[in-house]
């Protein structure tokens, strides 16, 4: 495949640039040389100067590249990438699975899921309530083989995140969706194991009963049964 095939055509090339040249960038490509000029990027990848620009600045804007005068274009530390951008998150996750990495989100998982779903019991309106109940109905129909258990699982969590009446927490949804695609393939995965609808089906019914302390409690188990599969799976590393 070549570098023009690489980044798409037409309205995509900015996106198609912006895809191909942040991965480099997550995977270390330029971490033993210098950042290429947009002139040299835009040779490169077979693109004009202005598509080069426009996926640069967006680069920038995602942390992972700084421009200083008369210093140029270079890449930023890890600890300077913008962790909550779904794509600089998704680039992170597919660079090389990380057990680490992992554990990491779960553990953010534990500071924000427990209380979301404490606030869904507490505040969620009907249709708040409806869209979990037909979340956990996904996952219930994907364990008959009738939808996909990833994006049904998906679904409920992202569904209490917006159920909680809380914007800050609804903004989770893109980078919590990102992340539990890795996060639950790996769950699922692990052994053989797949979702617990048990479990998930006590977070849906505190909800629905209006308690929140339960449903806190609840979410809580869920995902600490994740990190004792982490932590299972990192012994036998």
């Amino acid at each position: 495949m070549t570098k023009m095939e690489a980044v798409g055509s037409g309205r995509n090339l900015t996106y198609g640039l912006l895809e191909a040249v942040g991965k480099a960038i997550v995977v270390g490509r330029y971490n033993n040389s210098p950042f290429p000029t947009e002139a040299d990027l835009a040779k490169e990848y077979a693109v004009s100067r202005s598509v080069t620009r426009e996926a640069v600045k967006m680069l920038t804007a995602k942390g992972l590249l700084i421009a200083r005068p008369r210093k140029g274009t270079s890449v930023q530390p890890p600890r300077s990438w913008n962790l909550f951008d779904p794509d600089v998150l998704r680039w992170m996750l597919e660079r090389k699975f990380s057990l680490d990495l992992l554990r990491q989100f779960n553990e953010l998982r534990i500071a924000i899921e427990p209380m979301a779903a404490a606030l869904a019991a507490r505040a969620a309106d009907a249709q708040g309530i409806a869209a979990v109940e037909e979340g956990y109905n996904r996952m219930v129909a994907a364990e008959a083989g009738d939808d996909d258990p990833l994006e049904a699982d998906i679904a409920f969590h992202i569904a209490i995140l917006e159920a909680s009446a809380n914007p800050f927490y609804a903004q989770f949804r893109d980078v919590v969706t990102t992340a539990l695609r890795t996060s639950i393939r790996f769950t699922n995965r692990f052994k053989g194991r797949t979702a617990s609808l048990p479990q998930h089906r006590a977070v849906l019914t505190a909800i629905e009963a209006r308690d929140p302390e339960q449903a806190r409690a609840a979410m809580l188990v869920l995902i600490e049964d994740v990190m004792a599969l982490i932590a299972d799976a990192e012994r036998a590393a």
